[in-house]
């Protein structure tokens, strides 16, 4: 009897490994569902800091966004062929590259180059570009 007592405190003490473990658990509905939530925030969580997701106002803003910069890219070149038709060219681009880099934009609207036909006023981001790109032109 003496033994058969050892041997089971032996048996009980006997550490259990994992993969017992696992194949003799039986988690409960609670526990089954709260590792369901914590996997999906987990899953929110990494795919909104790291995966790239946005919410669906987030997508639009970049889209206007992108199609501003698509429409001011377009336009841009337009302002430079209309300051290349224009008279006097030399002369202006020497005043433009004279003005402040803050105020160039503004130039470039007063002199009507960033102004598109059909249109009655300039656009600054337009005109903006437009000073650039002839910046990089008078060097």
């Amino acid at each position: 009897m003496e033994q058969d007592k050892g041997y089971t405190r032996a048996e009980q003490k006997r550490k259990v490994s994992f993969k017992e473990w696992w194949s003799e658990a039986r988690p409960t509905k609670t526990i089954v569902f709260w590792s369901w939530v914590a996997s999906v925030v987990l899953t929110m969580i990494i795919g909104f800091a790291w995966g790239g997701w946005v919410t669906g106002g987030t997508a639009r803003s970049m889209a206007e966004t992108m199609a501003e910069e698509a429409v001011v890219k377009r336009l841009a070149p337009m302002c430079v062929t209309q300051f290349k038709q224009g008279p006097g060219m030399d002369q202006k681009l020497k005043e433009l590259v004279k003005t402040d880099t803050w105020q160039r934009s503004g130039y470039v609207e007063k002199q009507g180059w960033a102004t598109m036909p059909g249109e009655d006023k300039a656009d600054s981001k337009v005109a903006s570009e437009c000073a650039r790109l002839l910046m990089l032109v008078s060097k």
